[in-house]
């Protein structure tokens, strides 16, 4: 029996760059034969205030409860044959507590998930300003194996990683699960809409402007998933709280997806989460045309790519007011998703990686 050990930054099921990547597959990983052990560096009370404004004590307790875990894990690394890191071992300081853990683990495996090499485009804040670009590079460059999601860095890390071994996976959905609803009602207003969490606002607020002129043009809803409050005057606008138990209901409930994105070098690590979910859900997505969005998306064909506030204007406009269209490019969107992103597509490239260390 082989045993895995997975240090990763959130608790199971709460956050999108885990349950849509390896977090799927951990059943599979357990029929195959290997025994999975989970540590997450917060637990559910600090997710559920990590990404919020203020309660500054309970972030700090929360991190230093993530630290005294950490130590635990150095203890029992020894213990399992194969360690998973998942993005970062802890989020501030130097890399000490990385080096430790690769001195002590038999083989480690490296799931990056965004650019965190760079700072152009990083999300800003205190949070964010004592985290250390090192310990990423560090974990690139001595992983036995490095996972990335994105194409736009795949020779990038592969030229980094001693080993030179790097595989490009990308994320992928349950399309049994995450599907278009039975019925479509032309009849009703369009619904625009996006999901992401705290950290991703700054991506949404790209389109404010957008969003408004469009009210003037169309009658549309738009309708904003996600963990923290969004006011945007003149739109009509609804705003849900995302969780598990209720997200499928809510991403059925929308007609259009959007994934706006500015021009910078930290988005072109991001694996273009949101497309692959619009996509499931036979919805037409409308996404700025850079990084990995733009190698998933066909445009004009299971969704569109845009580059100017203009473009988004109008191909917004066109589909609100075109349900034939939203229906043509849905449809196919949803054919990418099940040929290209489903869970069974992407399930062999983890258990392939995993087994080379048996």
């Amino acid at each position: 029996m082989t045993n895995i050990l997975i240090l990763c930054p959130y608790p199971q099921g709460v956050a999108a760059g885990q349950r849509l990547k390896y977090e799927q597959y951990l059943d599979d990983w357990r029929a195959a034969g290997f025994t999975v052990t989970v540590s997450s560096f917060m637990d559910l009370a600090t997710w559920e205030t990590a990404y919020q404004r203020g309660n500054l004590f309970g972030k700090v307790v929360g991190t230093m409860r993530g630290h005294l875990r950490r130590l635990r894990d150095l203890i029992r690394l020894r213990h399992y044959d194969i360690v998973y890191i998942s993005m970062w071992v802890t989020p501030f300081g130097t890399s000490w507590m990385e080096r430790i853990t690769r001195r002590l683990s038999r083989a480690l495996v490296y799931d990056i998930e965004d650019n965190l090499l760079t700072d152009d485009g990083a999300p800003v804040g205190l949070r964010q300003r004592l985290k250390n670009r090192g310990k990423a590079r560090f974990l690139l460059e001595h992983a036995d194996h490095v996972i990335t999601a994105s194409p736009f860095l795949l020779e990038r890390f592969r030229a980094l990683n001693a080993r030179r071994a790097v595989s490009l996976i990308y994320p992928s959905v349950d399309t049994d699960t995450f599907r278009p609803r039975d019925t479509r009602s032309n009849e009703k207003k369009p619904v625009i809409g996006w999901t992401g969490t705290f950290s991703s606002e700054p991506y949404l607020d790209l389109l404010r402007p957008v969003f408004q002129e469009l009210a003037r043009r169309v009658d549309y809803k738009l309708i904003v998933i996600g963990n923290f409050p969004y006011a945007l005057p003149g739109v009509d606008l609804e705003v849900l709280t995302w969780s598990r138990q209720e997200e499928v209901a809510q991403m059925q409930r929308l007609d259009i997806g959007v994934y706006p994105l500015p021009d910078d070098d930290w988005v072109l690590g991001k694996a273009g989460l949101k497309v692959i979910q619009y996509m499931a859900f036979g919805l037409p997505s409308v996404s700025s045309a850079i990084g990995t969005a733009t190698r998933q998306v066909t445009d004009g064909v299971d969704g569109f790519l845009v580059d100017s506030d203009d473009q988004w204007l109008e191909v917004l406009q066109r589909l609100c007011r075109d349900a034939g269209l939203r229906n043509k490019i849905g449809a196919a969107a949803r054919a990418t998703a099940v040929d290209t992103y489903s869970r069974q597509m992407t399930a062999r490239q983890y258990l392939s990686i995993l087994r080379s260390f048996r």
